[in-house]
């Protein structure tokens, strides 16, 4: 268990409490050594945590603090701020408004020193109006719905086609965004640009669930790359 999930289960321990609470108690729940106990307290209470402690009772949080549900070390927010301009700056509208949401979110449970750390980071991700914005939305609720779509399609010989699809996912490269599909005109998987589709319509029909159409097949089976970026 790293030091900040300890932490916090350490402070939901005492925060689930209306009684004291013993060292050996907390060591014995987070599967550490008393010592460790110790650090993680003093280390807290460093942090401006309320935590009463009295030899021979035990440790409990002062009565009417309300803590935070999270907390984060600083290179933590950054990795998490990092990724919300990401999906600010390169994804579509609804998506980069939750990532805003979810950013103030983060913000408010931050400590003042946390937030003047964070106002001086290098990383500077403009985010402005892709014209495949609208693209994005719907081909992501496409893959989320295992949805089939129809679209008109400009390959990059200038060769024009319809296609009827189905969106298993998508992949960012910075500049622009594939999406991965089973082409039902080719019978295989292709890739689509963004920016190459000239026109797109949700159809009413869902794909079937396949054992050998879905994007972890095409990844393990198809590129032999593992499935690494799976969610657990």
């Amino acid at each position: 268990m790293r030091k900040s999930e300890r932490l916090f289960k350490l402070v939901t321990l005492l925060q689930g409490r209306r009684t004291a609470i013993t060292a050996q108690a907390l060591a014995d729940e987070l599967g550490v050594a008393m010592r460790t106990v110790y650090r993680d307290i003093q280390a807290l209470v460093l942090s401006g945590v309320p935590i009463d402690g009295e030899a021979g009772v035990g440790y409990r949080l002062r009565a009417g603090f309300d803590l935070p549900p999270l907390m984060f070390q600083s290179e933590e927010v950054t990795a998490l701020l990092v990724g919300s301009r990401m999906v600010q700056a390169w994804t579509d509208q609804a998506l980069a408004l939750a990532a805003k949401q979810a950013e103030a979110k983060i913000l408010a449970v931050l400590t003042p020193a946390i937030l003047v750390a964070i106002s001086r980071l290098p990383y500077r991700i403009p985010a402005y109006e892709r014209a495949e914005s609208g693209v994005h939305g719907l081909l992501r609720k496409a893959c989320e719905a295992r949805q089939k779509v129809s679209i008109a399609y400009q390959d990059m010989n200038g060769q024009n086609t319809t296609r009827t699809l189905w969106p298993l996912g998508m992949v960012g490269w910075g500049d622009h965004w594939t999406l991965l599909a089973w082409c039902e005109m080719r019978v295989a998987y292709r890739n689509f640009r963004f920016d190459r589709i000239q026109g797109i319509e949700a159809l009413p029909e869902q794909y079937p669930a396949h054992p050998q159409r879905n994007l972890e097949h095409y990844l393990t089976e198809v590129i032999g790359i593992g499935d690494e970026q799976k969610p657990a």
